[in-house]
């Protein structure tokens, strides 16, 4: 009798261990607006479109000043943030901007951060726009528990889509009897977000990825109403629209996990695929004091908002200089979560920064950026199936740049320095040949000599 009794008591204890265990492993959030530039947000800078609820989440943690995407355009971007690798050795290193084709899938084989923490215990979602495959390629075989989204990222510039994919099945969006439309799809991705919070249960730790396609084109809303009385372009009003659209509904998220009780024991992360297009770069100062925009290597393009909120783990109202880069998400997240990880990455937790401790530094952070043409075989085409457009490296406080690559393999190298130079107009690279050696070393050392991704035959 009394050993049944040590053998209950045994396995009670049992259970109230894992569940203690999995009640002090946070909820992760992680947030990525799309385009959405450096200066875009009140909190750095914004002074013509209103962000309080972003900016209330960079009150309560922290802001980092030299947090960058993982490439300039979303496709790539997404897989950095997502394996933990950057773009030399990435699969995806370019949009596909096509109709007629689908955009390729990255590798089953990579091992994403849904996967991790799946395997850790975690409950996994996505909503929003997945765009690293299509049919039999969507979030569902890549670690993701529920997911509703688009998959091919040109789909996702039609805001009023026939279909949408939920964990992997084409769904109809039913079309509006007065215009034939169908419903806004980020007002449904918000739907979604708020639904699966509120079913959420305290002890089950979950990690929610919200790819929203604000404020990315195609630039359309039901209305323009908080700026509708402004002097500007209808374009211009729509797009601050967006954002505001963005901001509105990461208070509701806020919000909805106050009210389920999860907001505590909540990480919560809000960043950029890239930097703004350069129309709203040069009109909203949208990509802040940085040169340059989306498709492109220098800061404007790649430089980008990132902000943390964890109450009770990272302080209030502080701001880091931290260098790092989409592919530390993984790590970082997997720190936070207690979570073992695979060495063999390119990112490095920056959970230290967070937390005000000691951090590790990067040795270099590097980029590549390819321009793919599906019409190669045309006569009056003259350029290659893909070509490499574009390289970068950030070394401490210099950046070199190699850029239209397509036109001259061996295009001169750009450098500056940071520290001193933010908007990148001075080009020290004849003064410091030292230093060009370094990034040249870089160059060579960071990309897998053979890229892996095409020819592209589907």
């Amino acid at each position: 009798m009394k050993f049944r009794l040590l053998i209950m008591l045994v396995f009670c204890l049992s259970c109230f261990q894992k569940t203690s265990n999995a009640q002090t492993k946070p909820n992760i959030i992680v947030i990525v607006a799309d385009d959405l530039g450096y200066g875009s947000l009140g909190c750095y800078g914004q002074q013509m479109i209103h962000t309080p609820n972003i900016d209330a989440l960079a009150a309560g943690g922290i802001k980092l000043t030299d947090y960058y995407s993982g490439s300039s355009v979303c496709a790539p971007s997404r897989e950095a943030m997502l394996t933990g690798m950057h773009t030399g050795h990435t699969f995806i290193r370019g949009n596909f901007l096509t109709d007629e084709k689908e955009d390729p899938a990255m590798p089953s084989d990579k091992t994403t951060l849904a996967e991790l923490l799946k395997q850790n215990g975690y409950e996994t979602a996505l909503f929003g726009k997945w765009g690293l495959g299509g049919e039999g390629h969507g979030p569902e075989t890549q670690g993701f528990d529920s997911s509703f989204c688009y998959l091919d990222q040109i789909k996702a510039h039609n805001y009023y889509p026939p279909f949408l994919y939920e964990n992997g099945k084409k769904i109809k969006i039913k079309a509006n009897a007065n215009d034939g439309r169908g419903e806004y799809s980020h007002h449904l991705f918000a739907a979604k977000t708020l639904t699966y919070i509120s079913n959420r249960k305290k002890d089950q730790p979950f990690f929610l990825f919200l790819p929203y396609t604000l404020p990315h084109g195609e630039y359309t809303l039901p209305a323009a109403a908080p700026y509708s009385s402004k002097d500007w372009k209808e374009l211009f009003k729509v797009y601050a629209t967006m954002i505001s659209l963005l901001d509105s509904d990461v208070g509701r998220i806020v919000q909805a996990l106050k009210d389920k009780g999860l907001f505590e024991n909540t990480l919560i992360i809000f960043t950029s695929d890239n930097g703004a297009n350069l129309a709203f770069a040069k009109f909203f100062n949208g990509n802040g004091p940085y040169n340059g925009a989306k498709f492109g290597l220098n800061e404007g393009g790649i430089r980008v908002p990132f902000i943390a909120h964890w109450n009770g783990k990272i302080k209030p109202a502080r701001q880091s200089n931290h260098v790092c880069a989409s592919w530390d998400i993984l790590p970082t997240i997997c720190e936070a979560a207690g979570i073992q990880r695979s060495s063999k990455i390119d990112g490095v937790s920056f959970l230290p920064s967070l937390l005000n401790q000691k951090q590790t530094a990067h040795e270099y952070l590097y980029w590549e950026y390819y321009n793919y043409n599906y019409n190669w075989d045309k006569p009056e085409n003259n350029l290659p199936r893909n070509y490499l457009d574009s390289r970068a490296v950030r070394i401490g406080k210099w950046k070199g740049l190699q850029q239209n690559m397509y036109k001259d393999k061996n295009a001169a190298i750009e450098l500056y320095d940071l520290s001193n130079d933010a908007g990148e107009k001075i080009n020290l690279a004849e003064k410091n040949p030292e230093i060009v050696k370094q990034v040249q070393q870089v160059f060579k050392e960071a990309s897998l000599p053979d890229p892996p991704f095409f020819p592209y035959t589907k």
